[in-house]
Order: C-alpha cells, then sequence, then structure tokens
C-alpha cells in the first residue's frame, strides 16, 4: 500500500501535500515528533521492526519518506508538490536497508548527502 510519512510539515504547506496525496491514493501518515526514533518500519506498520536503541533526539527539517509509490504516484506526488509551491527540504524512498532507520538517522543522511552536493 502506498503511503508517505510526513515530517514536520507546517500548516499550510500540510494541507497541499495532504491534498495531492489524496489525489493520488496515497495514504498519509503524519509522525509526531515523539515517534522520531522509533524504526520508519514500525511507523509504517510493517512487521519485524522493533525500535531501535537510539538516544532521544529530533530534527526540525521538513521530510517526507516515500513507502511503495508506484510509479505514477511518484512522479505525480513530485509534480504535484513543484505545481503547488509545496517543496519539502528532504524526500527519501524506503529500501530494505533503511526500513531499520529511525527518521533521526534518516534526516541525518539525507542532510549529509545534502552538504557534499552543494560542497561539490
Amino acid at each position: 500500500m502506498a503511503k508517505v510519512l510526513l515530517f514536520n510539515i507546517t500548516d499550510t504547506k500540510r494541507m497541499k501535500i495532504l491534498f495531492l496525496l489524496m489525489q493520488h491514493g496515497i495514504t498519509a501518515v503524519e509522525v509526531a515528533e515523539k515517534d522520531f526514533s522509533r524504526p520508519l518500519g514500525s511507523l509504517l506498520g510493517l512487521s519485524g521492526h522493533a525500535a531501535a536503541p537510539e538516544a532521544a533526539a529530533s530534527f526540525v527539517d521538513e521530510m517526507l519518506v516515500l513507502h511503495e509509490l508506484s510509479a505514477e504516484q511518484f512522479h505525480g506526488l513530485l509534480n504535484g508538490l513543484q505545481a503547488l509551491q509545496a517543496s519539502v527540504t528532504y524526500k527519501a524512498v524506503t529500501t530494505e536497508h533503511n526500513l531499520s532507520w529511525t527518521p533521526i538517522r534518516l534526516c541525518r543522511e539525507l542532510a549529509a548527502e545534502h552538504a557534499a552536493m552543494q560542497n561539490r
């Protein structure tokens, strides 16, 4: 089932994104800060992803995590975000590898990749 995890999305942008997700038949899962230390797989309701031993931490960056979107949903979402001027700082797609990561770890990885690209 196509799902998108939403982290730290502001109210105005949040409404645009929720509308866009609904248009494309994608389930939205808004993640509260208290759950930022849970594995992505757990947040998506997948079995076999127990809580990881991560120190309590948080992040303030906007982030979307896309899970099991079809190519049509993926492109529709990205094009829609651009058309609605609702860009999000970080976007990622789930993989077998990162489902065990916490949102905190994923955001750190994305921030490091972004910084590396900026320094090129």
